[in-house]
């Protein structure tokens, strides 16, 4: 049986930093020197960080996080039977995170700042904007030899390598609160009371029998209820049998 993961963020921060790990995902994958194609989707994806990066304020979110972070292994560590190696490496990461927040004042300014960048990113905006007749300083960037092009997108990347740290390790952080438990949908539905920490819901269940789950609720409280991917003709969109999932309130 296969099976996936669906996560469902409790508050406007977790969605945020949900948007932030895809898009860092997405910047990696497509970051391939050789395919001219791809390299026109990096950069939109790019962007697309870039404006996420300018409308929040996730150095301040990521800032809080490590503090927390922090303090709950300081806490830990007095703990008998905790494994001490594992505490003091996941402690010096978050240290050494938050030393690196502290020095790059910047943050990302970079690629803000940077000349190619600044030249074809309202562009990306209109569709079908990066052609060869929009951006000819672009399509010339991409006849460049791939050492040289490589080099750029090495340099880009680099400029978030911190952002891409702190959000791994915040998320890892967060994933690892929770664990999956057995749970049961009753005619595909099921409803949960937040803890006060609880800030995201994963989902595990089966791809395999046509439906998939979707959530609303905020930090309080959440609902459940599973769809059909593909409904029959006359069938409601909703499952109305019972389902066997496991969940974890992270």
């Amino acid at each position: 049986m296969s099976e996936a993961v669906f996560e469902f963020p409790l508050k406007e921060k977790m969605r945020n930093y949900l948007r932030v790990e895809q898009l860092l995902g997405q910047l990696k994958s497509t970051s391939s020197p050789q395919n001219n194609q791809l390299q026109l989707v990096f950069f939109s994806q790019l962007f697309d960080l870039l404006d996420l990066i300018e409308r929040l304020d996730l150095r301040t979110d990521i800032s809080k996080d490590l503090d927390a972070h922090e303090k709950n292994l300081v806490y830990w560590s007095q703990h008998p039977k905790i494994d001490s190696s594992a505490l003091e490496s996941a402690l010096k990461t978050v240290l050494a995170l938050r030393e690196r927040l502290k020095a790059d004042r910047k943050f990302c300014n970079n690629l803000k700042e940077d000349k190619l960048l600044s030249s074809i990113r309202q562009r990306f905006a209109i569709p079908g904007g990066a052609c060869s007749f929009d951006l000819p300083n672009l399509h010339f960037w991409l006849q460049q030899p791939e050492a040289q092009k490589q080099q750029d997108i090495s340099r880009w990347l680099s400029d978030l390598a911190l952002l891409n740290d702190a959000i791994e390790v915040s998320l890892s952080f967060i994933r690892e609160r929770g664990h999956f438990s057995p749970t049961l949908a009753a005619n595909g539905f099921f409803q949960g009371t937040a803890e006060d920490k609880n800030e995201l819901i994963r989902i595990k269940c089966s791809v395999n029998d046509g439906y998939y789950p979707t959530l609303s609720g905020n930090k309080y409280r959440y609902a459940l209820r599973f769809m059909w991917f593909n409904p029959e003709a006359h069938q409601s969109n909703s499952v109305n049998s019972d389902i066997q999932f496991s969940l974890a309130a992270c």
